[in-house]
């Protein structure tokens, strides 16, 4: 199923949109596409956290109304953006959003995903002008039990590593603010939980294309610990367009608010051993080197989504197959290595996807 659904320019067109987390790699993707629709768009965020980095290569601040450097652990300083920003719709995607870094940093992870995303939310009490609030957690809330069938959005939540369990506390928190204050105030809130994303411009450390690209650009092996772990991939201009639609779909009805699931069809997850053999294609030197699976802190071995509310309740779905989103990937970080301009391959990928409709 491929959707013919997609952010309506219209609709975005001088709306004031707060982004949290604007400088990260799926930010930078989404504050391109908001600027280019005609949001008024604000951002909050530290600064970029990898060099190089998406954010300044792309020249993301040059469309945007405000980008303003805050730690969303920062509860006054978040409320006064807020206060100044007056969003209408605010989508929150403020994160720790590494599992490995979570284990080095497991306090701090749950600062800035549990007590981050409640200081947000916590600034939108009072707030007038705001309608609708997306916040962004990811596909690993559910209680993994690593059996075969993709996990709803019914289905319990909870984390083994503190990536995950703060992710399914933010999810926790959310549910409290919208039943406790935000729909009495009139705000539509609901979480997005979307799959492992690839695309152009990402280079933190631990993730597989970016890794790949590092040691390939370098003319070493990828080294690759649990080809067999199983997850639902897809370009990040997928769960960007979801978002984007999710909030103009809470703005007409927001009895909708709610969690939803994004990622490609539940038999369209793949290993991370298929996913790097498509990276590397025919490349001499995209050599793979594969580790032992046991190495490293607990990852969950199988993860998939059923993204059926999602498309019957926005009408989203997937619109590039795995084998497009890889190439597409790989294809822009062999062009911006070869000197193309980082900005003009994202608004070059978001029209050829927003073609293939």
């Amino acid at each position: 199923m491929h959707s013919r659904v997609q952010p309506t320019p219209g609709f975005w067109r001088g709306k004031r949109v707060l982004l949290t987390g604007h400088t990260g790699f799926k930010g930078s993707w989404l504050a391109l596409w908001l600027a280019r629709m005609g949001a008024e768009v604000t951002g909050l965020a530290l600064p970029a956290a990898t060099e190089p980095n998406l954010f300044n290569l792309a020249r993301v601040a040059d469309g945007l109304h405000a980008s303003h450097e805050c730690d969303v652990r920062d509860a006054q300083a978040v409320a006064a953006h807020v206060q100044a920003a007056r969003p209408q719709i605010v989508l929150h995607l403020a994160a720790q959003a590494l599992v490995r870094a979570g284990y080095a940093d497991p306090l701090g992870t749950h600062a800035t995903n549990v007590m981050g995303t409640a200081h947000v939310l916590d600034a939108l009490r009072g707030q007038a002008d705001a309608r609708v609030a997306v916040v962004v957690t990811t596909d690993k809330v559910y209680r993994n039990r690593e059996w075969a069938y993709p996990y709803r959005e019914d289905d319990p939540l909870g984390g083994h590593d503190p990536y995950s369990s703060s992710k399914a506390a933010a999810e926790i928190i959310t549910a409290s603010y919208r039943d406790a204050f935000l729909a009495a105030q009139g705000v539509a809130v609901a979480t997005a939980r979307a799959g492992n994303v690839i695309g152009g411009g990402d280079w933190a450390a631990d993730r597989l294309l970016p890794d790949a690209v590092r040691a390939w650009s370098a003319g070493q092996p990828v080294h690759i610990r649990r080809p067999e772990a199983t997850r639902p991939w897809q370009h990040v201009i997928e769960p960007l367009a979801a978002y984007m639609c999710l909030a103009e779909r809470l703005w007409v009805e927001p009895a909708r608010a709610g969690a939803y699931n994004f990622g490609p069809l539940p038999h369209e997850a793949a290993t991370v051993g298929n996913v790097i053999k498509m990276a590397a294609g025919a490349g001499n030197d995209c050599t793979v080197s594969y580790e032992n699976n046991s190495e490293g802190p607990h990852e969950a071995g199988w993860l998939a989504l059923e993204t059926a509310h999602a498309r019957q309740a926005l009408g989203v779905a997937p619109r590039w197959g795995l084998a497009m989103a890889v190439e597409r990937t790989m294809a822009w970080y062999r062009a911006q290595h070869g000197g193309a301009d980082a900005r003009a391959l994202c608004l070059a990928d978001l029209d050829a996807w927003e073609a293939a409709a």
